[in-house]
């Protein structure tokens, strides 16, 4: 075997073992089988188990297990409207619609957040280093933040739209939860 032959194959197989992993985590999330309900998420201190009955199954794989949705799936995606994203378990207010832009990628994004909105975390998962953010309030996940936005903060906050619910502009936002 030469050199280019064991290079092909030691990256045919890394990238199938990354494959595999990529397309069995939302199996393994679905079962529950990354989650540890032993954690206190966010300020308010409550397990995930606290918010199962009060979101979405789908959301709260994607709040409390860390999954993501696919691409263009969102209505909340192609939402002009004026209003103020809040998160979809808690009610926290995260973004307002003047922070929303259109980047292409599929997911609701914004470049900025409200003030103290939300936490962040490394990421290491996929085999590479992203920045994680998560409600402040609840720790429900919401998504990974880039630098590829546009002006004047240059970042790009990359949402799971089944982490967020929409309140219309003039219309009183929900209690917080929790």
């Amino acid at each position: 075997m030469n050199r280019r032959t064991a290079l092909k194959n030691t990256f045919l197989g890394t990238a199938i073992v990354a494959a595999g992993a990529w397309v069995s985590k939302p199996l393994a999330h679905a079962s529950g089988f990354f989650h540890d309900d032993s954690k206190a998420l966010g300020t308010l201190a409550k397990p995930a188990s606290f918010w199962r009955d009060k979101v979405s199954e789908k959301a709260w794989a994607v709040l409390f297990e860390e999954n993501t949705e696919r691409p263009n799936s969102s209505p909340l995606n192609a939402n002009k409207k004026p209003g103020t994203f809040v998160c979809a378990a808690c009610y926290q207010p995260l973004f307002k619609s003047t922070q929303k832009f259109e980047s292409g990628t599929g997911w609701p994004s914004f470049f900025d957040v409200i003030p103290k909105a939300v936490g962040t975390k490394d990421d290491r998962s996929l085999f590479m280093l992203r920045t994680e953010y998560h409600c402040a309030r609840c720790g429900g996940h919401q998504g990974h933040i880039f630098k590829d936005g546009p002006a004047p903060t240059g970042l790009r906050y990359c949402n799971n739209g089944l982490a967020l619910a929409f309140v219309d502009e003039g219309t009183e936002l929900p209690a917080l939860r929790g």
